[in-house]
């Protein structure tokens, strides 16, 4: 069967490249009351082949077009990756651009080179390159790369969705030439190239996990103990996807001879064992993904689109979990970017009135899918990321709101009846 050999990655990364070079971004405004914003870099590269003669760098930088029919480029062995990078020591800032804080100390987390954007920088672009530059020492201003184009502005809120704390600008970014200078990242950051294919394989798909998070964290003060301890036992704890990197096998070539940790993590140290792929940066990641997806037959597509939906391995590997939350919902091939964000209780009876109240956030998701449906593309005037996220929020809301007072309300009869029963012998 055809299906047997393992699809080439490269056409699909092609595809999204060009799909996100042509659509525009949805750029969202800040706030008055909340000015501050964000970047961050999504670098990729393609690593030649190590069985062909290493191809010599071109002169002046390719276009996107002329890259992608590039003899090294295209060889079956040649390997896509991205970047990803693990901060050992992550400030406040740090943090919240990747992911809220999680319980387990024996997990690592992975995100993107970025930062919060500084009063003299000239836009979005210019602190993704600025904070790459410091933080890894990677030039992306340099003829070795180019910036394909912006992902859509994401909100970073807490509190539930009540709180802004800013918005995020996502860059992608393609390594043009077969080589480039060598990073040089600080000392409590270590970097990870992943190649894309054990993010997107039809025979191997990705090995999806689960992070936990105190829900406390999201609802009570920092220094208040107690109400912490009361919320924890009242609604427990959150537990995001995430996806396990695979970090077993390093680039085929090496342009130096200094050790592969000190070169390709910048410290040379054992990588974690746990590096896991979630929140923020998993939601991006899967940003990046969703433009490798051919849209499903509809009428308004030729014969030849239809046979391009139907060999699109992503459409077979990409099966984000959780998929029983959207009943008739294609959200592997609509908005696989919901998936990362969208937690689910340790209490059945949490997840429970969730989906009760739940009506609104999926009425959206129904209204992403027929705008793709109808136009291969997303509305660009209507947020819909943001519109699902932000109702969905408030039926988390509603929910804890009903689960605690059914929880007060249990401990009282509990205690009522108690009394009744010794007070009645």
């Amino acid at each position: 069967m055809a299906q047997e050999k393992p699809a080439s990655i490269i056409p699909l990364l092609s595809r999204a490249l060009h799909r996100i070079r042509s659509t525009p971004p949805r750029v969202i405004a800040s706030p008055p009351t909340q000015p501050r914003r964000a970047a961050v870099a999504l670098i990729v590269r393609v690593v030649p082949s190590p069985s062909s003669p290493p191809p010599s760098s071109p002169l002046t930088p390719p276009t996107l077009s002329e890259f992608f029919e590039q003899e090294w480029v295209n060889d079956p062995n040649a390997r896509p990756e991205i970047l990803f990078l693990h901060r050992q020591n992550a400030s406040a800032d740090e943090v919240s651009l990747a992911q809220p804080r999680a319980r387990s100390s024996q997990e690592s987390h992975v995100a993107f080179p970025g930062g919060r954007t500084e009063p003299d920088d000239e836009g979005g672009l210019y602190t993704a390159m600025r904070q790459t530059w410091e933080e890894i020492g990677i030039d992306l201003a340099e003829r070795q790369y180019t910036c394909i184009g912006q992902l859509d502005d994401r909100e970073i809120t807490t509190s539930l969705g009540k709180r802004l704390l800013m918005i995020l600008s996502p860059f992608v970014f393609l390594q043009v030439a077969p080589d480039a200078p060598l990073p040089d990242p600080i000392d409590s950051t270590s970097l990870h190239w992943t190649p894309l294919t054990s993010l997107i394989s039809p025979s191997t798909p990705s090995s999806w996990s689960t992070v936990t998070v105190d829900a406390a964290s999201r609802l009570a003060p920092k220094h208040n103990t107690a109400l912490r301890l009361l919320i924890r036992l009242l609604i427990g704890t959150m537990e995001f996807p995430a996806i396990l990197l695979d970090t077993s096998s390093p680039s085929p070539i090496l342009a130096d001879t200094k050790s592969q940790s000190t070169l390709e993590k910048g410290v040379p140290a054992r990588p974690p064992q746990n590096l896991k792929l979630w929140g923020l940066s998993l939601g991006m990641t899967l940003d990046l993904m969703s433009y490798m997806i051919f849209p499903a037959p509809t009428s308004c597509f030729s014969a030849e689109d239809i046979d391009s939906t139907v060999s699109s391995p992503l459409l077979g590997s990409m099966q984000l979990p959780y998929q029983a939350e959207f009943e008739n919902l294609r959200v592997d091939v609509v908005a696989p970017s919901l998936a990362s964000v969208f937690p689910r209780f340790s209490y059945p009876d949490v997840n429970f009135w969730i989906w009760v109240f739940g009506k609104r956030y999926r009425a959206v998701v129904r209204g992403w899918e027929a705008s793709v449906r109808s136009g291969g593309t997303n509305d660009r005037r209507i947020n819909w990321s943001g519109s699902a996220l932000s109702n969905f929020y408030a039926a988390i809301r509603k929910a804890l709101v009903v689960v605690i007072v059914a929880r007060a309300l249990g401990i009282l009869f509990g205690v009522g009846f108690a009394l009744w029963w010794l007070f009645s012998r």
